[in-house]
């Protein structure tokens, strides 16, 4: 399948193993953003896979770019100028420090981007899915406007649409958010979210309490029900996460399509090696299961598996292949080595 994301790419600054940004004179780098992940992600599972954005011409912009080239993302549809890639440093908490990040992206390429640096119809008129998150038009008031110009081209080409609500309090406010967010909601098929992302972009609160780890299905019930009776969508999907440390949480999904509530096994992750794009690899494994499987509960369980792995993997990209998420989908959880 041609599958399209769009968003930013940015350059990740790590601390190294659990040091403290003040306690560090060097910073471990790698490339990754929220699309460009997902899009890392499908070319894993052998799909066409493009991502839309704006780097510089210049070698750090390259170095992005070839990230991405490194792992079969296309780049047809990257364009080419401005003076900024964006920057995120990350510090990684352990036990009951969280992970800290600051971000550094104003005035990035993308953020101050035009409607010429994109056809978005030449884009659009073959595509199977267009993929975006919450992040994309956080960043500017301008790339709010491309990615509407783009949902608007995925709609005239009968193109699915997904988003992962994806709300940065960095970025902005859930005011801002969901005056944006919300009108936004009608060109979307699928919907992908957690109980924060739901309320602070969307203002529907579910009744479980995830940091107790309160996570049953039937405090979503009623959100999911009110959420496509007021925007639509063909499928509502809440990634469930207990945060019992930041070494340690609990994983599991729930998917509604309208007709019926889907509620995927649960996965307990301990340790964590890099949780920063579990999300992003849930959404990734996501839209491939809803591609290639053969009902929504196989779709759902191929995606948890998929990113219950990513937090073992350092590093944005979720770097693993089909054969192994099936893997752990069939219940091949042991980490035996295999020879």
């Amino acid at each position: 399948m041609k599958i399209i994301t769009m968003g930013e790419i940015m350059l990740r600054l790590s601390t190294e193993g659990n040091t403290r940004f003040t306690q560090s004179n060097s910073f471990d780098v790698v490339y990754g953003g929220g699309e460009a992940n997902v899009a890392v992600s499908l070319a894993n599972y052998g799909h066409e896979a493009y991502f839309v954005s704006k780097l510089p011409k210049h070698e750090i912009g390259q170095a992005a770019v070839n990230a991405l080239r490194q792992y079969g993302v296309k780049e047809d549809y990257i364009a080419r100028g401005g003076d900024r890639v964006g920057i995120y440093y990350l510090e990684t908490g352990a036990s009951m420090r969280a992970s800290k990040v600051i971000y550094d992206r104003a005035h990035s390429a993308i953020a101050e981007a035009s409607e010429s640096d994109f056809d978005f119809d030449a884009i659009m008129k073959d595509a199977d899915w267009f993929h975006w998150s919450g992040i994309t038009p956080a960043i500017s008031d301008t790339t709010a406007k491309l990615l509407e110009k783009a949902c608007i081209a995925a709609k005239k080409y009968n193109v699915t649409v997904s988003v992962d609500l994806n709300f940065r309090k960095k970025l902005w406010t859930k005011e801002k958010a969901q005056s944006i967010m919300k009108p936004l909601m009608q060109y979307v098929d699928v919907c992908i979210g957690n109980e924060e992302d739901a309320e602070l972009c969307l203002g529907f609160k579910p009744t479980a309490n995830v940091e107790k780890g309160e996570t049953g299905a039937e405090g979503y019930y009623e959100i999911f029900k009110e959420m496509k009776e007021v925007f639509g969508f063909k499928i509502i999907t809440s990634t469930l996460r207990e945060s019992f440390s930041a070494n340690h949480n609990g994983w599991k999904a729930l998917l509604y399509d309208g007709e019926t509530f889907y509620q995927s096994k649960r996965y307990d992750i301990e340790p964590i090696v890099d949780r920063v794009g579990g999300g992003d690899s849930f959404s990734g494994g996501l839209i491939h299961g809803l591609l290639t499987k053969e009902n929504k509960q196989e779709a759902l369980e191929f995606a948890v598996a998929a990113s219950a792995l990513k937090h073992t993997i350092p590093g944005d990209f979720n770097l693993v292949s089909e054969a192994e998420v099936e893997a752990l989908c069939q219940g091949d959880a042991s980490g035996r080595v295999q020879r």
